[in-house]
């Protein structure tokens, strides 16, 4: 599989890259899966064996579950990865168990490496911005885990551009380590990391770790003009990244889809997550697989490149208006605004 450099770093990482979400399985994740060791061992071979290199997880899934059963299924692997998990989520009853204050960061990731049964974490990334914690405080707090050798590369998740900037700033002032990565939902349902956040990502050398590739399942088939909607069907159009979809518009880009899965002899799923892999700044794409059929599929999107063409038509069915500044500088002033 293509490996692609995570940012302006060295680290080198797989086009796709695996998330551990479905670990585990309990509150709130379980509906999201229930993998238990036994099949989290078997899907993480399949993964090593497609050319995978890169696992990302969090302490918050399944209470510390899946950063338990990924570290368990990663004994005897460790030097062929890239283990990347996230801290700010709530790991406990208390004020301070959450959020990136120095005091959770260094005590959420003295947690993770022993439930990650580790000595480092190559990628730790921030889950939230948190706006009651100066960035100053976390940034330092991740240099010093960096330089204690608990950590090897930062990265951030769901941060605004002005945010990304502003702790790049942040790190660039003060000498700290520097985030080379920031892991941010995208997809052809959603482009409104498109305004700001890929280009930040372009212009200062952050890769981008994509999740929600396929719109929580909006893009995979399921739903399709003139077919009846799978059981539930309202509560996930209404629920979809973003606060819901136009059924019209989510109707021209699975007709688009579509068509260019069938003269490819592709699924429409490979087509959603091959467009990503087109688009600048972008290191990886995440997903996740319930079982080893849904896997499979999954690293069979990494087996081909979409033309030009086919990049066009997905543009073309997606697009949406852009909002202002965005909309002048690329019209009225689109000469020094390419």
């Amino acid at each position: 599989m293509e490996k692609r450099l995570l940012g302006k770093s060295g680290l080198q990482v797989s086009v796709l890259s695996f998330g551990a979400m479905t670990f585990g399985g309990e509150g709130m994740f379980a509906m999201v899966g229930k993998t238990q060791q036994d099949e989290a061992d078997r899907l993480i071979g399949i993964c090593l064996d497609g050319g995978i290199n890169l696992f990302d997880t969090a302490d918050a899934y399944s209470n510390g579950r899946s950063e338990e059963i990924l570290g368990h299924s990663l004994r005897g692997k460790r030097q062929d990865i890239v283990l990347a998990t996230k801290a700010w989520g709530r790991t406990g009853k208390g004020p301070n168990d959450l959020g990136a204050s120095r005091l959770h960061i260094v005590n959420a990731c003295e947690a993770s490496l022993k439930r990650l049964k580790t000595d480092y974490i190559d990628l730790y990334q921030i889950h939230a911005f948190d706006a009651l914690t100066p960035l100053e405080e976390t940034l330092r707090a991740l240099d010093d885990l960096v330089s204690a050798g608990k950590v090897r590369y930062i990265g951030c998740s769901n941060y605004a551009g002005w945010q990304l900037m502003k702790a790049l700033a942040v790190s660039d002032k003060n000498g700290f380590e520097r985030y080379i990565s920031h892991q941010i939902y995208y997809s052809l349902a959603g482009r409104d990391a498109e305004t700001d956040l890929l280009p930040v990502g372009v212009d200062q050398g952050v890769g981008t770790i994509v999740w929600g590739p396929l719109a929580f399942g909006l893009l995979t088939g399921k739903f399709r003009r003139g077919q009846p909607d799978p059981e539930g069907a309202r509560g996930t159009l209404a629920g979809a990244p973003g606060g819901g979809i136009e059924r019209e518009r989510l109707d021209t880009i699975t007709d688009a889809l579509a068509e260019i899965a069938q003269e490819r002899g592709a699924t429409m799923a490979h087509v959603a997550m091959n467009y990503l892999l087109r688009k600048p700044a972008i290191s990886t794409v995440l997903f996740g697989a319930r079982n080893e059929s849904q896997l499979k599929d999954n690293i069979a999107a990494a087996g081909w490149t979409m033309t030009d063409a086919e990049l066009a038509k997905l543009d073309a069915a997606s697009t949406k208006p852009l909002p202002y500044p965005q909309w002048a500088q690329r019209s009225v002033f689109a000469e020094r605004n390419p």
